[in-house]
């Protein structure tokens, strides 16, 4: 990963920072499956309580640059800065990025199992107690799934620190729970 490129969501007075990261996720999304192959991460700078305004993605210099010319930001052009493709700088650390599933309702668990006919409403009752929900206050899209068409929140973990980088394979969202990006 020699090699990033920054997209900063602009200040709107009709549209939050929040929702504009959310549409320019899911373009991204959409364009990392069909164009990137797995061969592009991305990073947020700005990570902390939110992803942030700011999306890094790191590659080859060649691979930005072909992505860059899919178009597939069209729509947003005039809500986002888009940089240069840049060197990483020498001294960069690397982490991951990586997607979290939050089984989050036992209510939900609990339908999920009676619908599939895995239990009954009752044993569903019994067996999924309200302890089993998890709560998290990681960073979080709103995304709608491509292929079942549900909403839901895409939580994203930044994980240790690391002096060397690992090689890996990223996901549609540019995700890994192994491949490392530069952090800097």
């Amino acid at each position: 990963m020699e090699s990033y490129q920054e997209i900063r969501v602009l200040p709107d007075p009709e549209f939050g920072s929040d929702l504009l990261m959310a549409a320019l996720f899911a373009k991204l999304h959409r364009a990392l499956g069909q164009h990137a192959a797995g061969k592009i991460g991305i990073s947020f700078p700005h990570y902390r309580q939110k992803p942030g305004d700011i999306i890094r993605l790191h590659g080859t210099a060649a691979r930005l640059t072909v992505f860059g010319k899919t178009l597939w930001m069209k729509g947003l052009n005039d809500h986002v800065a888009i940089s240069e493709i840049r060197d990483v700088p020498a001294d960069a650390q690397h982490c991951c990025f990586s997607r979290v599933q939050v089984k989050s309702s036992a209510e939900r668990l609990r339908r999920r199992s009676v619908k599939r006919g895995r239990l009954s409403e009752e044993e569903a009752l019994e067996r999924i107690p309200d302890s089993k929900s998890q709560i998290t206050s990681l960073p979080f899209f709103h995304v709608k799934s491509l292929s079942t068409g549900e909403a839901f929140r895409l939580f994203i973990r930044r994980g240790a620190l690391l002096t060397e980088p690992v090689e890996g394979v990223f996901g549609a969202y540019g995700l890994s729970a192994v491949a490392t990006v530069p952090w800097f």
